[in-house]
C-alpha cells in the first residue's frame, strides 16, 4: 500500500502536469486566437446606433425615428446608485479585477465540467462589453476565451469609468431601449437621474434576459429579480436597511412610455425625416442626427388646437353620423374583450374611443380603453344633437339617447376646456394650415390634417385643390401692373363664353347669383365678384397674367390658358398659396419656404445649415439702414442671400391696401371683429359646390393659409364658405401668433399719392362732393381709371372638356 508521501508526490505531479497542459493549451489558444481578435482601440471610434431626432426652433422634441432608441450618457451623468445596483447584480469585483474574475471563471468551469457546456456565470461587465461589441452570444469555449483576451486588452486600454460609460450606452434593455437613459424613458417616462433605488434595480434586472425579466412582459419574474438585486445591494452595504426596506415595498411602477414628445407636430417631423433621409440615406436612422426645424413650439400648438376646434365646429353644424362601430356582447364581466378592441382604436384629435355600457334616455355610461367608466349627462354634448342626413340637412333634435345609441356602440368623448367630458365624434371633413415668416420663408407651424394617425397624407404640401377666390389677388396684381388702378371701373354683369367645340356656352355666376353692375376694382376684390375677375383677365390678356404668375414661383405651363383661371380653378397646395401671399406681406419679395434650419451629427457638429433668401429692402442701397415694413430701422443684420423683388414696392402697397379692405369690410371682416387689429389682410376662397374653402392672410410678421374640405372632393354644404369654414381657424391661430405683438402699420412708399375720388365713377371728386372717398394711386396714374367699356358681347373660346 503506497505511503502518504508517495500519494502526495503522485498528486503533485498530476497537478503540475495538469497546470502545464493548461498553460500550454492556453498559450496555444492565445497564439491561435489573438491575431484574429479585433483591435479594442476601435471602441473609441465606435458609433452607437442612435435614432434621428427632430426638434422645434426652441429645442423641443418633435419626432424620433429609428429602431434602436438610445440617448448616450457621459460617465458623470450616470447616477452612482444605479452603478451600485449594476455592480451588485453583475460584477461586484469590477473595480478590483483587470477584466476577468477568477471566482466567476471557476463557477463557469464547474458548469463546463458537469455539462460539457458553458451554462452561466463567469462574465464580468468588461467581458459582457467585449462580447456585445465584438463577439456572438453562441455558447462555445473559444468565444469565452476570446472574451477573456479581449477583456484583458480592454482593461489595459480603457479606464473603469470609460468601460462603464460604454457598457451603459451599448447594452439592450428590452422594448427598443438601448442604453440606460433610453430604458429610464421607456419604462418610467423619466430622466435616469429621477429614479428610485427600486427602479434602478428593476432596470438592471432586465440585462440578464431582456424578455424573461422585462417588467412589462413578465412583471412577476421581474419583481423577483429586482428584489434579489436589492438584497445584494443591502448585503454589500450599498444601501442601508431603511432604503432597502422602502425599495422592497415599492410596487412595480413600470409601464410603457413611447417616445415622449414635447410638441405634437407629426407632419412636421415626417417632412424633416424625409429631408434628412434624402441627405444622408439609411444612416439617418442610426447615426444620431439631430434635425432642427424653423417651427415654433407655441405656434405649432396654437395651429393644432385651432384646426381641431374648427373642424369639430364644422362637424357639429352638420349633424351626428352615428357610432363608429358596434362591439359584440362581452363574454367577460370585466369587459376585457372590449378593452382589447378599444386599445386598437387610436385617439384622434384628443377624441377618446369609448364603448357604451348603458343607455338611459338622458344619460349614458361608457367604458374607456384604460378601463375607466365615465357617465355623461344630457348637458354633456347631447342637448342640441341632430342626425346627419346630408351636408345640407339634418334631422330633428334628438329627444333621448336611446334614439341613437345602444350598448356596445363605440363612440367618442373628449374633455373640454373646463376638464369636463363631452360627447363628440371624429370629423369626416379635413383641413390644412401652414404659417410662414414672410421675411425668409421659414415655416413656423404646419398641420397637414386632423390627425396624423388618421391619415399620413400631408394636405399642406400634397393636397393640391382649387383655391377659388383666394387666387384673385394674384390676378389683380397683374392688373395693377398693366394699367389698372384700385379705382378702375369694371362691370359686374352677366357674360357668356361660347365653346365652339361643343356649342355649349359657359355662363359664370357670382357666389350669390346676383350682379351688381359697374364697380371699382377695390370693391370687386373685397366683395369677391367673379364676373369682374373674368373681365379683368380678358382685358389684361392671358400672357400678361401668366407672366405675372410665374414671378410668384408658379410654372405658367401648368395653368389653363382660358378664362376659368380668373376663378382659381387651377389646383394649388396651401403651401404654394402661403408662399404667394408672403410677397404681399413682405412688400413684394419672393421667398422660398423651408423647414430644416440645421442638422447636427451625434457629436454636435453642424453637417447642414440652411441659407434662405431674406428680404432686404435696402440691399440695393448699401449705405442705407435696413428698414422694416413700418419704415423703422431694423436690427443690424448682414444679408448675404437677398430675396429677389418680384412686385414693384408701390404695386405691393396697393395690393396690401386692397386686401386690408377684405378684412375691414369684405368677406374676411370676421377677422377684424374678433382680432380687433388694423394690420390684417387676406382673402377668402370658395369653389363651386362648395367643395373647397380657403382663407389666406397675413400681417407683416406672419402669413398663414387655411384650407377646409373633404379628401374625396365632395360637397361641403351650401351654407359653407371660406368665411365660415376656413376663416375661423385662421383667426384662432393668428390670435395666438400675434398675441402681445403691436400693430405693424405699413409705410407708404414714395411714388404713391392719395386722391379724393367719386366712389361711383372712380374719377377725382369735385370740390365739395359729400360722397367723396380717398383712394391710393401710383403717382403717374393719378386721376386715371381703366376703361369700363368692355364689350359684354366679347366672346372667348374655352376647351370643350370644361363643359
Amino acid at each position: 500500500m503506497p505511503s502518504m508521501k508517495s500519494l502526495f508526490r503522485v498528486f503533485f505531479w498530476l497537478l503540475l502536469s495538469g497546470l502545464s497542459v493548461t498553460l500550454v493549451a492556453s498559450a496555444g489558444l492565445y497564439l491561435y486566437l489573438s491575431p484574429k481578435l479585433p483591435p479594442v482601440d476601435s471602441l473609441r471610434e465606435v458609433k452607437l446606433q442612435t435614432p434621428l431626432r427632430v426638434y422645434s426652433s426652441d429645442g423641443k422634441l418633435i419626432g424620433e425615428f429609428g429602431e434602436q432608441r438610445r440617448t448616450p450618457l457621459k460617465y458623470d451623468q450616470i447616477p452612482p446608485l444605479y452603478i451600485k445596483a449594476l455592480l451588485a447584480a453583475e460584477d461586484a469585483e469590477f473595480f478590483e479585477h483587470h477584466g476577468v474574475s477568477l471566482r466567476g471563471l471557476v463557477r463557469a468551469g464547474s458548469h463546463l465540467l458537469k455539462s460539457g457546456q458553458i451554462q452561466s456565470g463567469g462574465s464580468t461587465l468588461t467581458m459582457q462589453l467585449a462580447r456585445d461589441f465584438f463577439l456572438t452570444r453562441k455558447q462555445i469555449f473559444s468565444r469565452k476565451f476570446n472574451e477573456i483576451l479581449l477583456s484583458i486588452e480592454i482593461e489595459r486600454k480603457f479606464t473603469k469609468e470609460e468601460i462603464l460609460e460604454l457598457f451603459n450606452n451599448k447594452m439592450f434593455f428590452g422594448n427598443r431601449a438601448y442604453g440606460l437613459q433610453a430604458a429610464a424613458q421607456i419604462y418610467y417616462g423619466r430622466d435616469v437621474q429621477d429614479l428610485s433605488a427600486a427602479q434602478y434595480a428593476m432596470i438592471v434586472g432586465v440585462l440578464k434576459a431582456p424578455s424573461a425579466y422585462n417588467p412589462l412582459a413578465n412583471p412577476k419574474r421581474a419583481m423577483i429579480r429586482r428584489d434579489w438585486i436589492l438584497g445584494r445591494m443591502h448585503k454589500l452595504n450599498y444601501i442601508d436597511q431603511a432604503t432597502y426596506q422602502a425599495a422592497i415595498n415599492e410596487p412595480n411602477t413600470a409601464s410603457y412610455h413611447g417616445t415622449t414628445l414635447d410638441v405634437n407636430a407629426p407632419y412636421v417631423a415626417e417632412m424633416a425625416r424625409q429631408e434628412a433621409l434624402d441627405r444622408f440615406g439609411e444612416a439617418t436612422y442610426i447615426d444620431g442626427y439631430r434635425v432642427y426645424t424653423s417651427v415654433d413650439s407655441s405656434l405649432q400648438a396654437a395651429a393644432q388646437t385651432a384646426l381641431i376646434r374648427g373642424l369639430m365646429d364644422y362637424d357639429q353644424r352638420h349633424g351626428y353620423r352615428g357610432p363608429e362601430r358596434h362591439l359584440k356582447p362581452s363574454t367577460d364581466q370585466d369587459y376585457n374583450d372590449w378593452l382589447d378592441e378599444l386599445q386598437t382604436i387610436p385617439v384622434l384629435g384628443g377624441l377618446l374611443p369609448a364603448a357604451v355600457l348603458e343607455v338611459k334616455p338622458r344619460e349614458i355610461k361608457v367604458l374607456l380603453s384604460d378601463s375607466d367608466i365615465v357617465e355623461l349627462t344630457w348637458e354633456q354634448g347631447f342637448e342640441n344633437l341632430r342626425p346627419y342626413l346630408t351636408e345640407d340637412s339634418r334631422g330633428a333634435v334628438y329627444k333621448a339617447a336611446t334614439e341613437f345609441l345602444k350598448t356596445g356602440d363605440v363612440v367618442r368623448i373628449i374633455r373640454d376646456a373646463d376638464g369636463n367630458w363631452r360627447f363628440n365624434q371624429v370629423p369626416a371633413v379635413q383641413s390644412a394650415l401652414v404659417a410662414l415668416d414672410p421675411v425668409d420663408g421659414a415655416i413656423r407651424s404646419l398641420v397637414g390634417g386632423f390627425d396624423f394617425k388618421q391619415s399620413h397624407f400631408n394636405r399642406v404640401t400634397q393636397g393640391a385643390r382649387q383655391p377659388g377666390s383666394s387666387f384673385k389677388p394674384l390676378l389683380y396684381t397683374a392688373a395693377l401692373e398693366n394699367g389698372f388702378t384700385p379705382a378702375s371701373i369694371i362691370n359686374d354683369a352677366p357674360i357668356v363664353i361660347e365653346n365652339t367645340g361643343s356649342g355649349v356656352a359657359w355662363r359664370p355666376e357670382n357666389d350669390d347669383g346676383k350682379f351688381v353692375g359697374p364697380m371699382r376694382l377695390r370693391q370687386a376684390l373685397y366683395r369677391s365678384r367673379n364676373l369682374v375677375s373674368i373681365r379683368l383677365l380678358r382685358a389684361i390678356g392671358m400672357q400678361n397674367a401668366l407672366d405675372s404668375l410665374e414671378r410668384f414661383g408658379f410654372n405658367k405651363r401648368d395653368f389653363p390658358r382660358d378664362l376659368t383661371l380668373a376663378l382659381g380653378t387651377h389646383e394649388l397646395t396651401p403651401l404654394q398659396m402661403a408662399t404667394a401671399y408672403a410677397s404681399f406681406a413682405n412688400g413684394g419679395f419672393k421667398v422660398t419656404p423651408y423647414l430644416v434650419t440645421r442638422i447636427e451629427d451625434s457629436n454636435g457638429r453642424i453637417v447642414y445649415e440652411a441659407n434662405p433668401q431674406k428680404v432686404c429692402r435696402s440691399c440695393a442701397q448699401p449705405n442705407q439702414p435696413e428698414l422694416d415694413e413700418t419704415g423703422q430701422a431694423a436690427q443690424p443684420v448682414t444679408v448675404t442671400n437677398a430675396a429677389p423683388r418680384i412686385i414693384d414696392e408701390r404695386i405691393a402697397y396697393l395690393m396690401d391696401s386692397m386686401l386690408k379692405d377684405v378684412v375691414e369690410k369684405g368677406t374676411g371682416r370676421l377677422a377684424k371683429q374678433r382680432l380687433e387689429r388694423s394690420d390684417l389682410a387676406g382673402k377668402t376662397g370658395t369653389t363651386n359646390g362648395p367643395r373647397d374653402t380657403w382663407f389666406a392672410g397675413y400681417n407683416p410678421k406672419m402669413v398663414a393659409t387655411v384650407w377646409v374640405g373633404f379628401d374625396q372632393n365632395t360637397l361641403l354644404g351650401r351654407r359653407e364658405f371660406g368665411s365660415s369654414a376656413a376663416l375661423p381657424i385662421w383667426i384662432d391661430f393668428m390670435r395666438a401668433a400675434l398675441e402681445g405683438m403691436p400693430e405693424q402699420l405699413r409705410r407708404q412708399p414714395e411714388g404713391i399719392v392719395t386722391v379724393r375720388i367719386n366712389p361711383d365713377t372712380g374719377k377725382p371728386a369735385q370740390s365739395g362732393d359729400p360722397d367723396a372717398i380717398f383712394e391710393v394711386f401710383l403717382s403717374e396714374d393719378r386721376g386715371r381709371t381703366a376703361s369700363s367699356s368692355l364689350e359684354e358681347t366679347e366672346q372667348a373660346t374655352l376647351p370643350e372638356e370644361l363643359f
